[in-house]
Parts: C-alpha cells; structure tokens; sequence
C-alpha cells in the first residue's frame, strides 16, 4: 500500500513541476494567442488526435461554457468532410505534443489556403506544426510522470492547464459573471447553484390586505398552502406578514382582529433577481421557510424553502 501512494505522490509532483515549468515559460505568445481569439468573428475550432484530442474536446468545453464560442472538430473527420465546419472568421488551436501528428496535415493545410489564424500548443519548437502556425504555443521541456517518457501524463497536464489559462484570461477581459455563466449551464448541480429566485418562485402568492379580517388571512393561508401571507397596503406594497407564530401568539380572540393588528411589520424579503442560494442561505439562517420575493416595495412572487430542494440546491 506504501509503494502505491508514494507512486501516486511521485506523479503528482512530476506534473507540478512540469506546470510550474509552463507557468515561468508564458509570454508574448500566450498574449498573441489570446488577441487572435479575441478578434477571430467566429468560432475557436479545437482540434488534436488520441490524448491531445481528449484534452482539446475539453479545452473546446470550457471555452464555449465561459463566452467563447468554440468547438472540436476531429482531425481525422476534418478530412473526410467535416473541414466545412472550419470557416474564415474562425481561429484554429491545435494541439499535438510532437507537432507531427500526420493526421493533423489537412486541418492545417487548410487554415494556411483560407488564411484562418492558427494557434498551435506542442512541445517541439522545430515541428512541422509550430512552424506553419501564426502563434506558437511551446510546451517546456518536462518529463512524463510514467518515468519512462511514452506515457503522455505531464504533457497532457500542461496542455490542459494551458487551455485553462486561455479560457479563464478570455473570461476575465470579456468580464463573464456568475449570470452569464448559468445561461450556459441551466441543467445539474451548477444551474441551480446559479439560479435565480424569479426562476423558482410561485407568482400566485398568499396576499391580503392589511384591514382584512383574520377569518379572511386564515382562509387564504388554508387556501395556498404556504403556511403564510402577506400583508398589502392601499398601494400594493408589501407591510407585514401573518405566520403560524403570529396566529399562536394571538390565539385568544383571534378572529376579532385584523390583520394589521397581527402582522410582523418589515419582513425578511429578497429580490427576484437574487440568486436562490443566497433566499436558501437566508432562510436556514433565519429559520424560516418562505420568503417574499420583492422589487420597488411590491410583492412579485414567494418562494419556499421546498422549491429550493426541488431545484437541487441542497
């Protein structure tokens, strides 16, 4: 067991310092490389064959996901079709450790016949494809945590760190929020870490007004099956709230009050536009399970601490 862990912990820190090697090494061509994407019209193909081609279709991934438009395009597809997919306007980044991979001699001839820019990551400085590219990408001399030099671990880990770091400048300059991040990610625990309460809440609220009767607030809390209602004054504005605690608290001569008489004054509300992680957060804390959702005063919605857990925040 002692042997296996301290493999593990020997490739680890072969990688480390394989990405400690790239991070010294970065510069003007890094910065090429982010201002052809950045002025490219179209699309960031991405494009490697066999491990580089695994690392590219994530690469393409976490571009597209954070505002830059990008896909993979196989390059043994590339040749049998799929170069239609690469268009003037677009820029290419093509991955290859060697920078010889011969299925890759298409893909490029073409960004050279349609003056596409192309952006290339290989570790050979000399290679046919850093020398037919706009950018050249190096990656620093490194070696493969394998111990043998055949199995592509460390280079791989470069490669993937370094599509990162293009993503996450690209992101930055582009000043991408949390907003715009779930607009590409509306499904799994992401999505609804990012949504937000008008996408949850009920628009059909308990609501009554703050002269009503209490038989009229206990009706409508039957009614809605929320356990609350809001209080409105003359205006629409939301004053107060009536829950179970405020019912138990008055419970001697209940219906001779109104609802004014009985309301919590200033509620705890949240604004529709609030992520729901923050109304869950607020009603754990506070130990309640409704809130109103409100903007300019007014009540637009309710959301319940159950819609929360529907929605997966939990």
């Amino acid at each position: 067991m002692a042997d296996y862990i301290e493999t593990a912990r020997r490739v680890i820190r072969t990688e480390i310092a394989g990405l400690e090697r790239l991070a010294d090494g970065l510069g003007d061509s890094f910065q090429r490389a982010i201002e052809v994407i950045l002025s490219a019209r179209g699309r960031v193909i991405v494009s490697g064959m066999g491990k580089s081609g695994h690392v590219a279709r994530k690469i393409a991934a976490t571009l597209a996901s954070t505002g830059t438009p990008a896909q993979f395009v196989h390059p043994a597809e590339a040749s049998h079709g799929d170069l239609g997919m690469v268009t003037q306007g677009d820029a290419a980044l093509i991955l290859s450790n060697s920078g010889e991979t011969p299925e890759l001699a298409d893909l490029v001839a073409h960004t050279r016949r349609f003056a596409i820019p192309l952006i290339a990551v290989a570790s050979r400085p000399e290679s046919t494809l850093l020398r037919q590219a706009d950018v050249a990408l190096v990656l620093p001399a490194a070696e493969e945590a394998c111990g043998r030099g055949i199995v592509p671990t460390t280079s791989t880990t470069m490669t993937l760190a370094l599509g990162d770091a293009l993503a996450v400048a690209l992101m930055e300059h582009r000043q991408f929020t949390a907003e715009h991040f779930r607009t590409f990610h509306p499904g799994g625990k992401l999505g609804a870490l990012l949504s937000k309460v008008g996408d949850l809440m009920h628009s059909d609220m308990p609501l009554i007004g703050e002269s009503a009767p209490m038989a009229d607030a206990l009706l409508v809390i039957s009614q809605k099956g929320y356990g609350v209602t809001g209080v409105t004054d003359g205006s629409g504005a939301l004053v107060g709230i009536i829950t179970d605690g405020d019912l138990r608290r008055h419970m001697q001569g209940l219906l001779d009050y109104r609802a004014d008489e009985v309301m919590t004054r200033d509620p705890r509300t949240i604004a529709p536009d609030a992520l729901a992680e923050a109304a869950l957060a607020e009603m754990q804390d506070r130990k309640i399970t409704c809130l109103f959702a409100v903007r300019g005063g007014r009540p637009e919605g309710i959301l319940h601490i159950h819609d929360c857990l529907r929605a997966g925040l939990v």
